[in-house]
Parts: C-alpha cells; structure tokens; sequence
C-alpha cells in the first residue's frame, strides 16, 4: 500500500516535470504571451570580466554582453518598426545595422538611462549613399542619428514582455537591465546590431 502511494506519487511528479519541460520548450519566443527574461551565466559576478563588447539580435529581440570570459548575459528589448529592416533614412523608425561604439552615456530624463551610439559610422554612410545611387531613397533624404540603447517611460516595461516596437530606432530594453548595462559598458564599448 505504502509501495503504491509512493509510486503513484512518483508517476504525478514526474507528469508534471515532464509536461512543465514541454511547456517551456514549445513556447515560441516571438509570441507576445511569452516573456524573455534575463539569462547571465552561471559564474557570472555583479559585472563582466575585462572588456565587454555586445550583440543585438533583432530577429531573437535580445541584447548579449560578452566579456574575457565569453558570453555573459542577455537581456530581451524592442525596437522601432516590426518590419526589423535596416535604417534606410532618417524618420523611418528603423534600428540601423553595422558595426558601432558607445560614443557618450547619460541619464535620460525620459528614457532613465541613455548610451548612445556612433550611428552614423563610415559604413553607414556607405550604404545610405548607395541605396541613393540606386534610387531606393529620395535624392533628398537624410540618414538620421541620434540612435541608442535606453529604458522605457516609467511603468512601461511591459512593452518589452510583450515585444511592442516602439521605438524611432533606438533599442530599448527594461529599466532595471538598461540600468546594470550602464554600470559596467564603458564609453568606447563595441556593439554589433545584426538582424
């Protein structure tokens, strides 16, 4: 009897184990009800080790930081457009791609923190004059600036959990993440964003 009760209470269990796992793992990331939280690697200290250097994901909606030690976190954000395209112009709400640096870093008064980046970078002058050349943009147009990672209003941090872009190109991340990003991503920092 007591063999019986034991096993019965194995069996329940491990159902709910098994079916939990299953549950995690068929939850796509890119559904709205689903909410990325904050990964950081086991040995990970209160800050990165040596140089830091990070890689925004857009296609995955995630910032990495990378340290001497290899990866060491990822935290989720949003961005402008849901359509993820490259920056083409200015006013277009689109997160530009390339290669960048953390060029300055200041507390924002609307968006709690503010690490800007060098957008725009040689490369992006490259391939802004080319889509001119190509008529893909008005001969008119300008490239925009002003691009950066930062928090959202207050009490908006939702908008993360639920991956509503919103955004004019910035990518924007929790304010409890962007606020530990800042801490320890010194000015000069490399940053890839990639789609």
């Amino acid at each position: 009897m007591v063999k019986d009760t034991a096993m019965k209470q194995l069996l329940v269990l491990s159902s709910f184990i098994t079916g939990s796992s299953f549950l995690i793992l068929t939850t796509s990331p890119s559904s709205p009800e689903t909410t990325k939280r904050l990964f950081k690697r086991l040995d990970a200290a209160s800050s990165p080790v040596g140089n830091v250097s990070i890689i925004i994901d857009k296609s995955d909606y995630e910032l990495s930081v990378y340290d001497d030690k290899g990866w060491y976190a990822t935290y989720p954000v949003v961005f402008g457009n849901n359509s993820l395209d490259d920056k083409k112009v200015a006013g277009d709400k689109n997160t530009p791609e390339g290669n960048f640096r953390i060029n300055s870093k200041r507390v924002h008064e609307k968006w709690y923190r503010f690490l800007a980046i060098d957008y725009p970078t040689k490369e992006s002058w490259e391939k802004f004059n080319q889509r001119k050349q190509r008529g893909e943009i008005p001969a008119s147009a300008s490239i925009g600036g002003s691009i950066g990672i930062h928090g959202t209003w207050p009490n908006e941090d939702f908008v993360i959990d639920k991956y509503k872009n919103w955004t004019l190109g910035c990518i924007s991340m929790k304010r409890d993440d962007v606020d530990e990003i800042y801490k320890f991503t010194p000015i000069g920092t490399r940053v890839t964003i990639r789609k």
